[in-house]
């Protein structure tokens, strides 16, 4: 890729990056009544937090299984109120295991 090229496409990103922050401000100028649209809104983040996050889960490890594992003991751990320490630590030795067995 030549300078050029990277420049056009850093401009490009930029310029989508920028409009999708701007335009929900220049179109809604007033209070969202609505309480199911402000719900809707609030389920965002964490949305697209999974949607980015979950792939990357399964796909990192090279092993569905040791994946899927991992995944299981994180949220067992997050269920029953765990330090976010002791959820990364202990799913990581879950995928190391399982990667040992399998």
């Amino acid at each position: 890729m030549n300078t050029s090229s990277f420049f056009l496409y850093l401009a490009v990103m930029a310029g989508v990056t920028y409009l999708v922050r701007a335009v929900p401000f220049l179109l809604i100028r007033r209070k969202i009544e609505s309480r199911f649209l402000r719900s809707f809104f609030r389920y965002i983040p964490y949305t697209v937090l999974s949607a980015m996050t979950f792939p990357a889960i399964f796909f990192c490890t090279g092993s569905v299984l040791s994946a899927a594992a991992g995944t299981a003991a994180a949220l067992l751990l997050a269920f029953f109120d765990q330090s976010l320490l002791v959820v990364a630590m202990a799913s990581s030795a879950v995928i190391w295991v399982v990667s040992l067995l399998v």
